[in-house]
């Protein structure tokens, strides 16, 4: 039996299948094994990546240069570690926590009439997004949390929304081009309006057919990127990547992007493994020289993601929580959003709590050793 936080995780979803078992057992277990590995550089002179905002001044990208052949270039004298500084007296007033877990929910098919326990409905799906909304929780994409780049209020919290396989009960436009009301982006827009501050944000990621919406997918795709949604690659065909050599792996992946590109005009930024199963190197899956490079790498599985800030973050095996109730008869009655998100409202200590500041990264000075060392410069403790 799997164990997270001392909890024994009993037997996943008959639907579900072994592979996202296997995916949790890797991508919890394991993730030191994929830190290090090298990584290629962005493809070259393509169209740029959605939702790449430039950090504030001071907050680029962590690590240091990289001389030709791909090895940190040789100081003359060390660099002593950054200090950390101290937290603003708004940090210290909400007790700001941005080490702590955010919930990454993944969710499948949005229909009327659940076929599957994956699926949800239109109405499972607008009470969960109020329960988020009331709960002080604020949608940001996969793509700016994989960046480190969480732009939240004060005391609010980031929430992670993805939508898998990219079907019709996802997005949809009517004949004037706007969303229709019972999809996935229908309802989200109609949550924020309620609940204002609560961002009409989510991350799609989509196979060879998006949406199903044959010649009008472009279209879809672009409307989603204007309107600050990210497309993210989920492979061409939906394949198991486990089964796959490397030729095998980056042709999956390869197709999918080129034509991400070709209907949205940006490269994705994410990539979600089909069924949260890895590939036997995710150096594979990562990046490709000249076709696709990703700042974050999802998988399905069973508890909410560490903090892009802390020690434990593994950009390669990014945990999922799958959207259900506290179904009695399974594993949802403690592994499922509603379970997590109780956990979470329960255990304050442990929730990500924003400072309001997207260049700083406030936490209890107790926290300091959990803090990645790249992030060192931007901490902020109390």
């Amino acid at each position: 039996m799997l164990t997270i936080d001392g909890r024994v995780v009993p037997p996943l979803h008959k639907l579900a299948g072994v592979l996202i078992a296997l995916a949790v057992i890797v991508g919890l277990v394991a993730p030191d094994a994929r830190r290090g590995e090298g990584t290629t550089a962005a493809p070259a002179a393509a169209p740029s990546v959605q939702g790449a905002a430039d950090r504030p001044a001071g907050r680029e990208t962590p690590g240091a240069p990289v001389a030709q052949g791909g090895s940190p270039r040789p100081s003359a004298t060390p660099t002593p570690a950054p200090t950390i500084g101290t937290a603003s007296a708004v940090a210290r007033q909400v007790r700001a926590n941005e080490l702590g877990q955010i919930p990454v929910i993944m969710y499948h098919r949005i229909v009327a009439d659940p076929g599957s326990s994956l699926d949800r409905t239109p109405e499972e799906l607008r009470e969960e997004l109020t329960r988020l909304a009331r709960e002080g929780y604020v949608p940001i994409t996969a793509a700016d949390f994989a960046r480190g780049w969480i732009d939240v209020p004060a005391g609010r919290h980031p929430v992670v929304l993805t939508f898998d396989d990219g079907t019709p009960g996802h997005f949809a436009l009517d004949e004037r081009g706007t969303p229709k009301p019972d999809t996935a982006v229908g309802v989200l827009l109609e949550v924020a309006r309620r609940h204002p501050g609560f961002r009409p944000v989510a991350t799609f990621y989509v196979n060879s057919d998006p949406f199903q919406m044959g010649d009008r997918a472009a279209e879809g795709l672009r409307w989603l990127v204007a309107h600050g949604f990210e497309v993210g690659n989920h492979t061409w065909s939906h394949t198991d990547l486990s089964t796959l050599d490397k030729e095998g792996v980056q042709r999956e992946i390869g197709r999918a992007e080129a034509q991400i590109v070709a209907m949205s005009g940006r490269h994705s930024t994410t990539l979600a493994y089909p069924f949260g199963s890895e590939p036997r190197r995710s150096s594979w899956a990562r990046a490709k020289d000249g076709e696709y490079s990703f700042r974050g790498i999802f998988l399905a599985g069973w508890r909410p993601s560490a903090s892009p800030f802390h020690a434990d973050f593994d950009e390669d095996a990014i945990t999922r929580i799958q959207s259900a109730g506290k179904i009695p008869e399974n594993d949802c009655r403690r592994y499922c959003s509603a379970a997590w998100l109780d956990w979470l409202r329960d255990n304050p200590a442990e929730r990500y709590v924003s400072d309001g500041d997207p260049g700083t990264v406030a936490f209890p000075a107790g926290a300091a050793e959990d803090l990645d060392a790249d992030y060192r410069r931007y901490g902020r403790a109390y």
